[in-house]
């Protein structure tokens, strides 16, 4: 389904799970709203499938796919910027009549999800910050992929990142993404450039990426926020997830790091993630 959520822009969605469900006395009760935010850029919003389908038990999940991905309209390359994004979930609860969703952003997502605590902290009901990063931190990202796959590796994200191009993201690819989990994942074995929109991708690393510093914004945040991240992650490190943690409010953050996990803990830590999970949903 798409939704129009300002002229000539429509954003395709999914929803999994009801808003009402019945209560033990007959009435209908009200469950809240997860908004998951994919990550990226370039991809959409099918990586969430099914790892999430046992939290449309706990809420309504509303998956989407940015603007300009999957099936998302595609916009001119002016729009893809972390405001334009951020912005973008307030005009999608518009459209879609969502009053104080919880909004679970993934790796880019993430960095969206930051953007928009700090353009619309009173919009959310709770906020979820999962493997994701406040900056580029390009050395720390080499460091952490020289630990996990050796010089080699290191080189491929290096490579890339001074000549964002689909070459060398080739190359990262094959080399850099298997490294990004602790257990084999299907998905991560036989990595292919066709899974990416790498127009957007390379626009992204080349313009917007290496200013970007999400920090000052979260002290912004009106509500809680839960920051997750694997120790093992060499993409967005776990002392990102710490920085992070750190610059939101003392009294509203929620910080959780998993050993032996990578990029997205409920790759390797399925059952540990998804209780966490549940409990930041229902508390």
């Amino acid at each position: 389904m798409r939704v129009q959520i300002e002229p000539g822009v429509r954003l395709f969605f999914d929803i999994e799970g009801a808003s009402l469900v019945p209560a033990a006395d007959g009435s209908l009760r009200q469950r809240p709203t997860l908004i998951l935010l994919h990550g990226g850029p370039g991809m959409d919003h099918s990586g969430w499938k099914p790892r999430m389908s046992p939290l449309a038990e706990d809420a309504q999940l509303v998956y989407y796919d940015h603007r300009s991905h999957g099936r998302s309209d595609r916009r001119p390359s002016s729009e893809w910027t972390l405001d334009t994004w951020a912005d973008d979930i307030v005009r999608l609860c518009e459209a879609l009549e969502i009053d104080k969703p919880i909004v679970f952003g993934q790796s880019f997502g993430g960095m969206v999800a930051q953007r928009y605590i700090a353009r619309h902290p009173d919009h959310p009901a709770k906020v979820i910050l999962s493997s994701c990063s406040p900056n580029f931190g390009l050395e720390r990202k080499l460091a952490a992929f020289e630990r996990r796959g050796g010089a080699e590796a290191r080189e491929a994200a290096r490579a890339y990142w001074a000549d964002p191009s689909p070459a060398g993201f080739e190359t990262f690819l094959r080399v850099c993404l298997p490294l990004y989990s602790t257990t084999p994942q299907p998905d991560r074995s036989a990595p292919s450039p066709a899974a990416f929109d790498t127009e957007l991708l390379d626009h992204w690393n080349r313009e917007e990426l290496p200013g970007v510093n999400l920090l000052p914004g979260l002290g912004c945040a009106a509500c809680p926020v839960l920051v997750m991240g694997g120790v093992d992650d060499p993409i967005t490190p776990i002392e990102d997830q710490r920085d992070i943690a750190a610059a939101l409010p003392e009294d509203l953050v929620r910080f959780a790091e998993f050993a032996d996990a990578g990029h997205g803990i409920w790759r390797d830590k399925p059952a540990e993630a998804m209780a966490l999970l549940r409990e930041f949903i229902a508390t």
